[in-house]
């Protein structure tokens, strides 16, 4: 069976639906409940079993800045029960893992990802992450390309702790579509991968891309000015709209006036990123995150005063003019202004080492006298990311009620020489470097070389 995700070992398939239960892609005449448009393909996840687990032992980083020494981390039906130090108490029942030596942290999440849109292999036939045939498209979305058999998933897992993920559009357009957040497990659907109760972004994207893009087939926006005309007047469409005739571009856009989907803007340039700031003052909406912010260390107090979080690369940048003007203490400058920082990948193999990102950015800052704790660069890989996601509130930091997206690593997660070790999403392993068996291997990568490859 083709579309059939296989785990081997232990790990059982969830029963996940395979269809959604709304119709879309035609105007209707008499137009159905807007809660009926907002969620046509729900979120068919349910979480793999685990057990009642305690690890004892470890540095804790819980992400949100804390640090624990010979912590403990309890966690039980999904959720983390309780997290504290050598003291607190284990309940019966519970399965005991030696930490000694060994680090904790959230599950990493990644922000910013185009797996399963432009999966490994890399081929024609694969690459459905931008709908490069207009300026703007916010009428579709990334899910509807992703593919769950991407083996980039599991590398994520395997090799980068990563349990959370957003896969945004690519950034030829202007409006380039609707992101989704995905939990990092193995499914036969995209809705069985779909993190319940995560918002939507909108990614946008300013700059080069879109005027190089348009402007090269002969057609606006050839200019930066092109870029944001093309904007505000979509914008200024978007508040008009009333919705008794039904427009999928236009329901995309009303969601983000009316504060229900986030914006996700791919820009680098710090001058271009306040002239956003401004627009989303007219148009009545704001930015949730500033992606590629190459140049955010020079308007930091302008992304706090805004509460913008910037997603950045540790030392990416160069390759195009509009980030010739990066720095690699972007990150830990925009820390020391108080802004929210996070690390992000935007690349298939990137993925796998955020941690070690997060751990370059924060070495530069200590370079240029900024003092950085490792429970603080943790931050920028878990919480920070969460928040940037609209999905805080749920997971990114060990605290009681969480998700219990975990990482146990076999060291610290800020070496180079360090790994996860085993990795749990809402409490149930799906990761253990000692057991080969726990190793998810899509039915794509079946009898293939590589099968399972984790190194």
């Amino acid at each position: 069976m083709r579309h059939l995700v296989t785990v081997l070992g232990a790990l059982a398939l969830s029963a996940c639906a395979a269809t959604g239960d709304g119709s879309d892609g035609e105007d209707v005449a008499s137009a159905p409940a807007p809660a009926e448009w907002d969620n046509p393909y729900p979120s068919t996840y349910r979480a793999y079993p685990g057990v009642p687990t305690a690890l004892v032992g470890a540095t804790v980083f819980d992400g949100a800045g804390g640090q624990i020494d010979n912590g403990t981390v309890l966690f039980a039906d999904g959720k983390v029960v309780g997290v504290g130090g050598a003291d607190l108490a284990i309940p019966d029942g519970y399965l005991r893992i030696d930490g000694t030596g060994k680090y904790v942290t959230p599950g990493i999440i990644d922000i910013h990802s185009h797996l399963g849109d432009y999966p490994s292999p890399q081929v024609a036939a694969h690459s459905d992450g931008n709908e490069a045939t207009s300026p703007t498209t916010p009428e579709v979305w990334a899910e509807h390309s992703v593919w769950p058999q991407d083996p980039g998933f599991s590398r994520a897992l395997a090799n980068g702790g990563v349990t959370s993920l957003q896969i945004l559009p690519g950034s030829a357009n202007l409006m380039g579509g609707r992101a989704v957040t995905l939990k990092n497990v193995p499914s036969r659907t995209v809705q069985g991968m779909k993190f319940p109760g995560a918002p939507y972004s909108l990614k946008m994207a300013c700059g080069e891309n879109p005027k190089r893009v348009y402007g090269g087939r002969g057609r606006m926006p050839s200019t930066r000015m092109g870029n944001y005309a093309v904007n505000r007047q979509t914008w200024i469409k978007a508040r008009d709209y009333d919705g008794k005739k039904r427009d999928l571009g236009m329901e995309t856009l009303k969601g983000v006036l009316d504060g229900e989907i986030l914006i996700q803007n791919h820009c680098y340039r710090a001058d271009e990123m306040a002239q956003v700031m401004d627009m989303a003052d007219e148009m009545g909406y704001r930015v949730t995150a500033f992606h590629h912010a190459v140049e955010s260390y020079k308007i930091g107090d302008l992304l706090r005063e805004k509460d913008v979080c910037s997603a950045v690369w540790a030392d990416w940048f160069g390759f195009k003019m509009e980030a010739y003007d990066a720095i690699p203490e972007n990150a830990a400058l925009l820390h020391q202004a108080g802004a929210c920082v996070i690390i992000h990948s935007d690349d298939a193999n990137g993925i796998q080492r955020l941690n070690q990102e997060a751990s370059k950015a924060q070495a530069d800052g200590r370079r240029m006298g900024i003092e950085i704790t490792d429970a603080q660069a943790i931050g920028w890989i878990t919480l920070n990311a969460a928040k940037g996601m609209g999905i805080d509130a749920m997971t990114g930091s060990l605290e009681t009620g969480k998700m219990a997206d975990v990482v146990l690593w076999n060291g610290n997660p800020l070496s180079v020489y360090s790994r996860p070790e085993m990795v749990w999403v809402d409490g149930a392993l799906l990761y253990d470097a000692n057991d080969p068996k726990r190793r998810p291997v899509s039915d794509f990568e079946l009898g293939q070389p590589g099968e399972g490859d984790v190194k």
